[in-house]
């Protein structure tokens, strides 16, 4: 089969042959892939930047998550998170225990590009804390395609106070569902919020989590109420240096969410949830759309925090990149 390859971390993935995979068990089938989306996370899985990185996975087909159509004509929503073979290839093998077939008209390209940016904020709120209805949240890096996502998951999940965080105050100003802003780089904007937050979603780490946590702390004036740092991204880097004083001096707990805090099954049980809303209209992601051959045209381009790349079973009649009709792509009709 054709997939997008990395051979060698730090080098763009190239459109090639791939052996192709086979199920291995009763719970597992093949699918035709139809789109899988271009996340951050695929990237950092593809330069080998990833925690869960290993040389020994090389040669490797990049993707996490995808949308395919089974051989009765379904559409599935899949995970894919360990191993050599990713979602961007024309097949995968997906584990049916932790896939969801799509509602009825769901689009494929539509789903790529959505569910992965709604379903990590999701499942910190759902899985790896105690979230109550009325609690404020801090959103870290809310300009982000997954931040500005998670203040929408944050609304719709009952908090209070949305604060979105972030570098540029226009783009802040333009974050849907926030409630407030602040500037990183101006700690004192963030201080002013430290008596009301209860919960902070981190996507950047790095410096402006070691900054922000030490306004936060030294802004509270009830330092017995709680404060739940969930740590879900590293876009500002890898490392941060935790200010000592602050652990001590309040009620801060450190969390992480992603692969590895939660099991699959976990990551799966939020999955029809969250694209039932993404059907009703709740959550959307402008698509890119580029086909597969085009991979690596697609790795070079700068990430829109507004749109998400999401790479194609097939390029347009005409040669353009995109999505089709239905008979065109071979999806079943009204899947659309």
């Amino acid at each position: 089969m054709k997939a997008a390859v990395v051979t060698a971390y730090g080098t763009a993935p190239q459109y090639r042959e791939f052996a192709e995979p086979r199920p291995a068990n009763s719970d597992e089938i093949l699918v035709e892939v139809l789109a899988a989306g271009l996340h951050p996370r695929v990237r950092m899985q593809a330069d080998g930047s990833h925690y869960t990185s290993s040389p020994e996975t090389l040669p490797l087909v990049p993707g996490i998550d995808g949308v395919g159509r089974g051989s009765d004509g379904r559409l599935w929503y899949f995970l894919s998170l360990a191993g050599r073979y990713g979602s961007m290839a024309e097949r995968a093998v997906i584990d049916t225990r932790r896939s969801f077939v799509l509602p009825e008209g769901s689009d494929p390209v539509s789903v790529a590009a959505t569910l992965n940016c709604v379903i990590a904020s999701w499942l910190a709120l759902k899985r790896r804390i105690t979230f109550s209805p009325g609690q404020n949240v801090l959103v870290l890096g809310a300009t982000g395609g997954t931040g500005r996502m998670a203040v929408q998951v944050c609304r719709l999940l009952g908090a209070g106070q949305v604060i979105a965080a972030g570098r540029d105050p226009e783009r802040l100003a333009a974050v849907p569902g926030a409630t407030a802003t602040a500037v990183i780089g101006a700690p004192e904007t963030i201080g002013r919020l430290g008596p009301e937050v209860d919960v902070v979603l981190d996507f950047l780490w790095g410096e402006p989590a070691t900054t922000a946590m030490a306004a936060l702390v030294a802004g509270r004036t009830a330092p017995l109420r709680p404060l739940t740092w969930v740590n879900l991204g590293e876009m500002a880097g890898a490392r941060a240096a935790l200010p000592a004083g602050a652990l001590r001096s309040s009620r801060l707990q450190l969390v992480g969410s992603g692969q590895g805090s939660l099991t699959g099954a976990e990551m799966a049980a939020e999955i029809p949830a969250v694209a039932a809303e993404i059907a009703r209209g709740t959550f959307a992601v402008e698509p890119d759309p580029v086909a597969l051959p085009d991979v690596e045209r697609a790795w070079s381009r700068p990430a829109d925090s507004s749109r998400r790349i999401v790479l194609t079973r097939r390029p347009d009649a005409d040669g353009r990149t995109g999505r089709q009709t239905n008979r065109q792509n071979g999806w079943p009709a009204g899947s659309r």
